[in-house]
């Protein structure tokens, strides 16, 4: 494609990204089903482009203000990646001048917010968490999350995992906590990679690995992943269950199920029961009231802790709509926990960075549920042969599992665990 209708492209879908009326990803992928014409550099150009302009929108904004042209114009030559040369042969002599200027600003001369571009209501909350760490929090905020894979050890191990994907050429290498996890360099396609093919690895986050350890569901137990969405978690709990006794995957998107088939079917798994539900008092979780072993609530939430790969989130989210995931968080824990027998174990969990989304949640469930015990997180995962276990832990006695990009190089994730009293 010529520069010059690359880059109207790209300003068009900055725009409709913009509005903030869906997902990013999914406008993105709406616009890439609509323009099937359009080949893998420039998918990989304009993606590349809307990214960067959510992750850096009020550097960018406060850049754009002595352009010319459409603000989303401007946002798009800000965030175009690449040859600076390609991208100039597309713009008029003003905007090349521009552009330059913009390069030449001084890392002085940025206020707070261009540095960290976080909403000031979402900046304040993590500094008051991370105190001095937030610089650094922001940071890495800004940078792109990693491709990580999960082994499924039903087909493989992890030091054949690795073996076999280097043998297709791709840099691969452990993630330093999840014994099963694998980072990759870049982002390759891995839908010909023959370990991905055939089921050997999935993707997922080393963060979201640690969930399902932590659950530690065993042969022949029933088992529940409450808010199983497109069935990463699912898939690990599966595999460690060794495809016996019997998983069931409630979620109240049919539509987000539906994703967990293809990856079911690379997986080897037969034990994983999917079922859409209305809503967590629906009739068929009640009938299962006493009769699991173990449950995961993994709660919907505000998704803070995946700016890395969803950047958008933060102009999407408002301290309203974080109050309403914990009210609808404090519901769903409360009816996953009904379902649990005598010495079965609860973990709740978020890939939100807020306390009230998480220690606030789990706080006011225990002191409403005293028949439920906690557990020290920490000595779990230590347990599970997780490296540094104590170092991912948070609360007196590592109660809680709490991740963060600067520290651990994952999403940010929340965990905490229970076991029903006898």
């Amino acid at each position: 494609m010529h520069p010059k209708a690359l880059l109207d492209e790209s300003a068009a879908l900055v725009e409709a990204v913009f509005r903030f009326d869906h997902p990013a990803d999914a406008v993105v992928a709406r616009h890439f089903r609509e323009n099937r014409s359009l080949g893998p550099r420039e998918r990989a150009t304009l993606s590349d482009t809307v990214y960067a302009a959510l992750r850096e929108r009020l550097k960018f904004e406060w850049l754009a203000r002595s352009g010319s042209g459409s603000k989303w114009r401007r946002l798009a030559i800000l965030g175009f990646p690449g040859d600076r040369d390609f991208l100039k042969s597309a713009l008029s002599e003003p905007e090349k001048v521009w552009l330059d200027a913009c390069a030449k600003v001084r890392e002085d001369e940025w206020l707070a917010p261009h540095r960290h571009n976080l909403p000031e209501w979402l900046a304040e909350a993590l500094r008051a968490q991370v105190g001095e760490g937030f610089d650094a929090l922001a940071a890495a905020l800004l940078e792109p999350a990693p491709l990580d894979l999960r082994v499924n050890l039903l087909k493989t191990k992890r030091e054949a995992a690795l073996a076999a994907l280097r043998e297709a050429g791709l840099k691969a290498e452990a993630t330093p906590h999840s014994p099963l996890g694998i980072r990759l360099q870049g982002k390759p396609t891995l839908a010909k990679v023959p370990a991905f093919a055939n089921g050997e690895v999935e993707v997922q986050d080393e963060g979201s690995q640690l969930l399902a350890l932590l659950l530690d569901a065993r042969r022949g137990e029933m088992v529940v992943d409450f808010c199983a969405g497109a069935g990463g978690k699912t898939l690990a709990i599966g595999a460690a269950m060794r495809n016996s006794g019997r998983l069931y995957a409630f979620d109240t998107s049919a539509h987000r199920l539906d994703g967990l088939k293809p990856r079911l079917a690379r997986s080897g798994l037969s034990n994983v029961h999917p079922v859409a539900i209305a809503h967590e008092r629906d009739e068929r979780i009640k009938r299962l009231a006493g009769k699991i072993d173990r449950v995961l609530v993994d709660a919907p939430c505000s998704g803070l802790g995946t700016l890395r790969r969803s950047p958008d989130l933060k102009w999407r989210q408002t301290p309203q709509t974080v109050a309403a995931q914990a009210a609808l968080q404090q519901a769903i824990l409360t009816s996953a926990a009904r379902l649990l027998k005598p010495g079965g174990r609860l973990v709740y969990a978020t890939c939100s960075l807020l306390v009230d989304e998480n220690e606030a949640v789990a706080e006011a469930f225990g002191q409403a549920h005293p028949d439920f015990e906690p557990e020290a997180v920490a000595g779990l995962l230590q347990a599970a042969k997780v490296s540094g276990a104590e170092s991912l832990c948070a609360g007196e006695g590592g109660r809680f599992l709490r991740l963060w990009p600067h520290r651990h190089g994952t999403d940010g994730f929340f965990a905490a665990v229970w076991r029903k009293k006898a």
